[in-house]
């Protein structure tokens, strides 16, 4: 699979990107994300600096990420306990 460059916007300034054939449309989506969550950050923060706007729109990203990642961890714990769980039980109903 090839690599093409891709235009995107973000704070009114277009980025080539390279990225996978197939994936552009998902970049598009991903860039005007980016752009309105930074957008939605200056309004909420008042703070006009870029870099900054961008650091904490990164970790706000980064953090919601994580967030994920736990939540899918404890889920995937909660299945395996569900799991084990309805095994005790077979084996219990089957010695009566």
């Amino acid at each position: 699979m090839s690599n093409q460059a891709v235009e995107v916007e973000i704070l009114g300034k277009i980025t080539r990107v390279n990225c996978p054939a197939g994936k552009e449309d998902a970049l598009r989506q991903a860039a005007q994300n980016l752009d309105q969550r930074i957008k939605d950050m200056a309004e909420k923060t008042k703070v006009a600096n870029t870099e900054k706007l961008l650091t904490i729109a990164a970790l706000n990203v980064c953090y919601e990420l994580l967030e994920k990642e736990v939540s899918s961890e404890i889920q995937h714990d909660i299945e395996q306990r569900l799991e084990l769980l309805d095994g005790k039980l077979d084996k219990a109903l089957t010695k009566e």
